[in-house]
């Protein structure tokens, strides 16, 4: 079965830190997400910053676990890579990359997925989630900026 590769891009007026810091932080997502959860799987009372091989779970506006993921790649306000390792698409590996946009400043952010198995009734419905997503993480930072205008 052939793979299928999703890119999705978009860009927001906000810097590239303030875009990675909204990548890694569990609260934010809610407001500018489809999820209700997000929730970084440490062990109880350690206050850290996440890292390579930290999880994290994901859960939906039901209350049920949408997936388990784990970071594969952190590059400070440039690239953030998470593999999926629980849910529906076990065979999910994604990239958001940050790139200072080359006229008036901001991000360009470009979110990619790479799934080992394609399944064509679902492939449009993952391309246009995926656009959706990097379409409202950039909103979300351009929100941010507003407010702080």
């Amino acid at each position: 079965m052939p793979s299928l590769t999703v890119t999705a891009s978009s860009y927001s007026s906000a810097s590239a830190a303030l875009v990675y810091a909204a990548l890694l932080d569990a609260e934010s997502w809610p407001p500018w997400s489809a999820y209700a959860d997000v929730e970084w799987d440490v062990p109880a009372g350690i206050d850290r910053p996440a890292r390579v091989d930290d999880s994290r779970t994901i859960r939906s506006r039901t209350g049920g676990v949408c997936c388990r993921e784990r970071v594969v790649e952190m590059v400070p306000d440039q690239r953030f890579s998470y593999e999926q390792t629980a849910g529906l698409f076990t065979s999910h590996r994604g990239y958001v990359d940050l790139v200072r946009a080359p006229y008036g400043g901001g991000t360009d952010i470009t979110w990619s997925a790479t799934y080992r198995h394609t399944l064509p009734l679902l492939d449009t419905l993952r391309r246009r989630r995926l656009q959706v997503w990097v379409h409202d993480l950039a909103s979300y930072g351009n929100s941010i900026v507003s407010r702080n205008s």
